[in-house]
């Protein structure tokens, strides 16, 4: 995962509305972050699960964050 991508997505994390990251399941939330995600190009294979491994790993996190809010 890039330094770019990373930035990006925790961006998306602190822009989105706290009701849709509280709302969504674990694999629903995912996969909304997933779709959100700017890039330049679509993601291969290895890479989608490189960032969705990561967002797994932080969605505590995430939750966290938006309940802070």
């Amino acid at each position: 995962m890039t330094p770019l991508m990373m930035r990006q997505l925790w961006s998306l994390v602190e822009t989105t509305q706290t009701n849709v990251l509280l709302s969504l399941d674990d694999s629903s939330l995912v996969q909304w972050l997933l779709r959100q995600l700017p890039t330049e190009r679509s993601l291969d294979t290895h890479e989608a699960d490189v960032v969705s491994t990561y967002i797994h790993s932080r969605l505590s996190l995430i939750r966290d964050l938006a309940q802070a809010r």
